[in-house]
């Protein structure tokens, strides 16, 4: 997956002038300070050089997350069409791209982030963006949000993981107030990630939400550690993606979890494959799938299923499966 046209060429020049060994450096303090989840009263992208260097190596990947996910809230609820947005912690406007690109209803969005530097970049690359109102707010979200009507979508993409687990709670709480329709909220594909998904997947059931994706039933979520359900996006990396990160093949895939909510039930479909699809030998194909009774389990598929074993040699990881998905393998 790519960034938009639109959105590519709005940060190349947003990066234009930087020099590579200073956007390299940010970058690798940027990865350290997000792969050690460090919470210490300081934003990530605390300053403007952190910002643009968030833009060469994270923005491709977190968009492609993002965007995969709102694809899958499209499929499960086809007649949703968003006009109002708002997202929290909303970084350099990641949300809004990918909204904008899945759902050209959108028009009218509110954007809260708290770092001047990333909110100052995303100012700029939103100038271009598609909706025809956009506003930005500086908001902390931990001690609070602004007050206003509830939106038909609400976003929340990889914010938890900077905050504490009451104040997780919090904001899954207020934010759910303040969905109109449809909150999703997307988290690195960690098992920690997994967990804090878990956690504001219960509390908004608990709170009546219908759970649209990825799961397709809204039963306690049937894997146990050490496994974990998350996906993965495939994102095609610039030339100075690749050299600020210090990488050399021309990609990366990134992993997430994610849960989107609704006040309004979806479709449910049979099962959605919930790990990469493998060879199980003499031309079959095997699956791991979490099922609409709730259950997980693995199913091979050969050419005795017919259409199903058709349909299913076109699907991956992420994808649901219709169709019988208890009978025995062939």
């Amino acid at each position: 997956m790519e960034l938009p046209p639109t959105l590519r060429h709005a940060v190349d020049r947003a990066l234009d002038g930087i020099a590579l060994s200073d956007l390299k450096r940010a970058a690798d303090r940027l990865s350290q300070r997000y792969r050690a989840e460090v919470r210490d009263g300081r934003f990530h992208l605390s300053d403007d050089l952190a910002a643009r260097a968030y833009l060469a190596t994270r923005l491709p990947a977190t968009y492609a997350a993002v965007r995969a996910s709102m694809g899958v809230v499209a499929e499960a609820r086809p007649d949703f069409a968003p006009v109002t947005g708002l997202d929290v912690g909303a970084g350099p406007g990641t949300a809004l791209w990918a909204a904008a690109d899945c759902w050209p209803s959108l028009d009218d969005v509110l954007l809260v982030e708290g770092s001047p530097a990333i909110r100052a970049v995303g100012e700029a690359l939103a100038r271009e963006a598609v909706p025809a109102r956009i506003q930005w707010r500086a908001g902390d979200v931990a001690s609070g949000l602004p007050e206003g009507e509830p939106r038909d979508l609400v976003t929340l993409a990889y914010v938890l993981d900077e905050l504490s687990e009451e104040a997780r709670d919090r904001l899954v709480d207020r934010l759910w107030a303040l969905t109109a329709d449809t909150l999703l909220v997307v988290e690195p594909g960690t098992p920690a990630g997994w967990g804090r998904i878990l956690r504001a997947r219960r509390r908004l059931a608990e709170a009546g939400a219908h759970i649209l994706a990825p799961c397709v039933h809204s039963a306690a979520c049937p894997l146990a550690a050490p496994d974990w359900c998350h996906f993965s996006r495939r994102v095609a990396r610039s030339r100075l993606h690749r050299l600020a990160k210090g990488g050399e093949v021309p990609w990366e895939d990134e992993k997430y979890a994610y849960v989107a909510v609704s006040r309004h039930p979806g479709a449910r479909p049979e099962a959605r494959i919930i790990a990469p699809p493998w060879s199980a030998g003499n031309g079959r194909v095997g699956f791991k799938l979490c099922g609409r009774d709730g259950g997980a389990s693995e199913r091979v598929l050969g050419k005795r299923d017919g259409a199903l074993f058709k349909a299913a040699r076109r699907l991956d990881w992420g994808d649901v499966l219709e169709g019988p998905v208890d009978s025995p393998a062939p």
